[in-house]
């Protein structure tokens, strides 16, 4: 059997149990945000502040994605977030399959907003649908910003793209409107917005873009 075909199979499977995984979020009026970005990037440091800054007033559940080890998710939860760790044992995505393992595990209809915070990965994950509402991209400054056109199929994919570490645009030699202009080519519906995750420039655009979302999602299921 030819590799494409396996591929296609794979897929297949794949866009099946996300399509379940949808309908049990939809069931709950979950906002579900899958975030991916290359290691490194300032994933778990963005959830620990966009917890802290949703504390009091949406219920948040996270999905933790890795290789190995459980120590995102003890930081996510020391943030007040409930979730669960999923380890790959080595694959460089979630699929839809390993997320709907773990369902069970969680509240659904207590949660207002659930983050799945991806592999580290630009590349694999763009293919997999896990169900969620919308995909999340980060870069970050300290990676160059060539980024988007080296990867564009994530670009093309998601809804919005958060330029990260944009505290440390003054001691890079970044191009931060060449990486922006990329990505509106690749995507021109994509948002783009600009944050420092850790000294907490730009996050409340962030917080503001979730909020909206969650809104537009209730408003469609009215």
């Amino acid at each position: 059997m030819a590799k494409v075909d396996v591929e296609k199979r794979i897929l297949s499977e794949n866009d099946r149990v996300a399509a379940e995984n949808r309908g049990r979020f939809d069931d709950a009026g979950v906002l579900v945000l899958n975030i991916i970005s290359s290691p490194g990037s300032g994933k778990t440091t963005l959830l620990e502040g966009t917890l802290d800054r949703l504390a009091g007033s949406l219920s948040v559940l996270v999905i933790e994605g890795d290789v190995s080890t459980d120590r995102d998710i003890e930081r996510v939860k020391a943030h007040g977030a409930g979730g669960v760790q999923i380890n790959t044992g080595g694959g460089c995505h979630l699929s839809a399959k390993m997320v709907a393992k773990v369902l069970p595990e969680l509240d659904l209809g207590a949660a207002d907003v659930l983050f799945i915070e991806n592999v580290g990965n630009l590349i694999c994950p763009s293919t997999y649908d896990l169900g969620e509402d919308a995909k999340v991209v980060l870069l970050s400054t300290t990676e160059g910003d060539d980024k988007p056109m080296k990867y564009p199929a994530i670009f093309h994919e998601s809804s919005v793209a958060i330029l990260n570490k944009i505290d440390l645009l003054e001691h890079l030699p970044y191009d931060a409107k060449r990486a922006e202009r990329e990505i509106e080519v690749l995507n021109a519906d994509c948002d783009i917005l600009r944050v420092s995750a850790l000294k907490g420039d730009g996050m409340d655009g962030w917080i503001d873009w979730i909020h909206r979302k969650l809104e537009e999602k209730r408003g469609r299921q009215r």
